[in-house]
């Protein structure tokens, strides 16, 4: 294998991750709605396990078997962005001659398959709140939604304003209605965490936290096509250890962890004596004392056992805590919308249209913010710990200066894990997630004395409408059977701080009868002037 031969490899592999990186990256940051959504979003790992989308599985076990953790380097968004960090570290950073970027270190096996299986394990018992912040792909989402997409937005507004100064009008101002404090600061955590990381020891996330690598790992450990050493010709100079971003190459033994490797192929471009080569070595077909098959899995049985026994005692000693918080998932109980009396503390999340219910939104969405940067009226806002810790970062409805659209499918149309599943348009129509509840006192009709109507003729369902009240005043009266719980009330009621007109969640969802074609109305604006 020559050299220009192993630089194709490395090139081939670079190539395939920015295809697959930056279509998904300007689809997170696209405000105007113009870019398609890319392929790669169905080849994700967890949204895929939680569909289930079977085939998309299986291409991946059958990836990982065959070519080894090909996932983390190319498809996986979050894997690509850690080594964008490293090569702008690399490039920033004045490197001194034969400085040591990356060495050996053994795996640490306990942590990874402890964190791996108690992801699972919660995954089983329905609380999906720690694989949603662990998943690379989410965490990818939140910090290109949270982060990136805003700055994009305002270095959007700064170029309009001057280009308004300039009497040219092409590009228009935008508003960030979306970054909230709690996606602003799960984004910049994870962000924070791979620069720290990726910095200090490379694909530690990866190798580490991950339950997606961990997974992966068990059967690169397996895999058909892997890298390995050739005795006769390295001369053990280290520059494969030294580019080694996973850190599973050891020099010194001649040793390549195929648990670890990311195939990433600087290892074997680096080499000078071509001492690395990515070809078919199959496990079983290892043959005793042939040091370019040996695996860095060197632990001696005794090891192994007591490093799977201590893994087995951490993940059951887990199992109480886990199974409290999923049961706390379950206790989340929603205000009664049949009351007058709004509590505004104790407002559950309305879910979008197609979750079903509280519960299976939770057990689906792992809050990428996909919904929240596609939603056409910005009514999908990334929750903090006001709904408890099991809807951290998820999405809900938020009716602050906008509604969810009668006729609009778009979150369900980009979810890539199934958490929101809207079967036609006609589907979107019947489907109750809230109901709107009217509080009398907070009215201005009754409080001011003063015509409003505005909640009214916002109701694309005539479920909110107007009746006399006193004199010529008409107050607004609601009927739950037609109510959608779509916002469009709450978000133009005029009353501040809080509503006169409210959407209380339904803990499931429920169905109405659908309505007439001519008694249906469509919401044309956001804004009611008074």
């Amino acid at each position: 294998m020559g050299k220009s031969h192993i630089n194709v490899l490395k090139g081939l592999r670079a190539l395939l991750a920015i295809l697959f990186f930056a279509p998904l990256l300007l689809y997170f940051v696209d405000f105007s709605g113009n870019i398609p959504e890319p392929r790669g979003m169905q080849f994700q790992i967890v949204p895929a396990v939680l569909k289930p989308v079977l085939w998309v599985i299986l291409f991946h076990i059958l990836l990982a078997v065959v070519g080894g953790r090909l996932y983390c380097s190319i498809i996986c968004p979050a894997g690509v962005l850690q080594d964008i960090i490293n090569r702008l570290y690399c490039i920033g950073k004045k490197k001194r001659k034969g400085a040591m970027r990356f060495k050996y270190h053994p795996p640490y096996n306990i942590l990874r398959y402890t964190i791996a299986g108690a992801t699972v394990i919660a995954l089983g018992l329905g609380f999906t709140t720690l694989l949603a912040l662990l998943d690379p792909y989410s965490n990818f989402g939140r910090i290109a939604a949270n982060l990136f997409r805003p700055l994009v937005m305002w270095a959007n507004n700064g170029a309009a304003q001057a280009l308004e100064s300039m009497d040219n009008y092409t590009l228009y101002q935008v508003t960030v209605k979306t970054a909230t404090t709690a996606g602003i600061i799960g984004g910049a955590t994870a962000l924070l965490l791979f620069v720290v990381l990726t910095i200090w020891r490379g694909r530690l996330f990866c190798n580490t936290i991950c339950p997606v690598g961990a997974v992966l790992s068990l059967l690169s450990k397996f895999s058909l096509l892997r890298i390995t050493f050739d005795p006769a010709k390295c001369n053990s100079c280290g520059s494969c250890e030294r580019t080694c971003k996973a850190e599973a190459v050891d020099s010194k033994a001649m040793t390549v962890d195929a648990s670890r490797c990311v195939t990433c192929f600087n290892c074997t471009s680096s080499c000078p004596k071509h001492g690395l080569k990515y070809r078919f070595a199959p496990a079983f077909g290892k043959r005793k004392g042939r040091a370019d098959s040996v695996e860095a899995e060197a632990p001696a049985a005794d090891s192994s056992r007591r490093q799977f026994i201590s893994t087995g005692v951490t993940v059951a000693a887990s199992l109480p805590i886990i199974s409290a918080l999923a049961q706390h998932a379950e206790t989340v109980v929603n205000a009664d919308p049949t009351l007058d009396n709004i509590d505004y503390d104790n407002l559950g999340p309305v879910t979008p249209p197609g979750s079903l219910s509280l519960k299976q939104f939770r057990d689906k969405c792992t809050g990428c913010h996909i919904c929240v940067v596609q939603c056409p009226t910005q009514v999908l806002r990334p929750a903090g710990f006001e709904f408890g810790i099991d809807y951290l970062l998820r999405p809900h409805c938020a009716f602050v200066s906008s509604y969810c659209n009668y006729d609009c499918m778009v979150c369900s149309e980009v979810c890539p894990s199934g958490a929101i599943s809207l079967a036609s348009v006609e589907d979107k129509h019947t489907t109750q997630v809230g109901i709107a509840t009217f509080n009398k006192n907070r009215c201005v009709v009754h409080t001011n004395g003063t015509d409003c109507g505005a909640c009214a003729e916002h109701c694309p369902t005539t479920a909110v409408h107007m009746v006399p009240y006193t004199g010529t005043l008409t107050i607004p009266q609601v009927e739950p059977e037609l109510c959608i719980g779509c916002g469009g009330c709450e978000s133009i009621c005029p009353v501040r701080p809080l509503r006169a007109i409210v959407v209380v969640a339904n803990a499931s969802h429920q169905r109405i009868d659908p309505l007439e074609e001519e008694e249906s109305e469509q919401i044309e604006t956001e804004e009611f002037a008074f």
